[in-house]
């Protein structure tokens, strides 16, 4: 037997340890699950309704938000297929965080752009690892 379709999706996102991020056409955070919160230290309450600036590093706002307008104009992203992207992040104590996401755009019946949601996941003791392992590599002297 199949689970109830809104019931299911409700679930889905309650109970997903990943980070499901939904802000609209003008960029409020409309929804923001319990990964979240584990992931960017903010409650739901405190992000709902506030701008995606919350989580963005400020020294990428500025192409953030080109991206993001030009998708919300257009209804193109070069990453709506399924694409993962790394990209920095901030955290509410202000620690940068390195994230992975996917996104899906929202489109209304008209086809207009409604809003994009993403789904994310902390990369950073990956992201670490990896800078550590690279200058490692690049101190051996056999490498000059």
């Amino acid at each position: 037997m199949s689970p109830d379709p809104a019931r299911f999706a409700e679930t889905l996102v309650a109970g997903m340890p990943d980070a499901l991020v939904y802000a609209d056409a003008a960029g409020a955070i409309r929804v923001w699950n319990a990964g979240a919160t584990r992931l960017f230290g903010f409650t739901e309450a405190e992000a709902l309704g506030r701008p995606l600036d919350i989580i963005i590093p400020a020294g990428l706002r500025e192409r953030h938000w080109h991206g993001y307008h030009a998708t919300m104009a257009t209804g193109q992203s070069r990453y709506g297929d399924g694409q993962l992207l790394s990209v920095p992040a901030i955290h509410k104590d202000g620690r940068r965080l390195s994230v992975e996401f996917t996104i899906v755009p929202f489109a209304g019946p008209d086809g207009r752009m409604e809003g994009i949601a993403a789904i994310l996941r902390d990369a950073t003791a990956r992201f670490e690892e990896l800078r550590a392992l690279r200058k490692q590599l690049a101190a051996r002297p056999d490498q000059a």
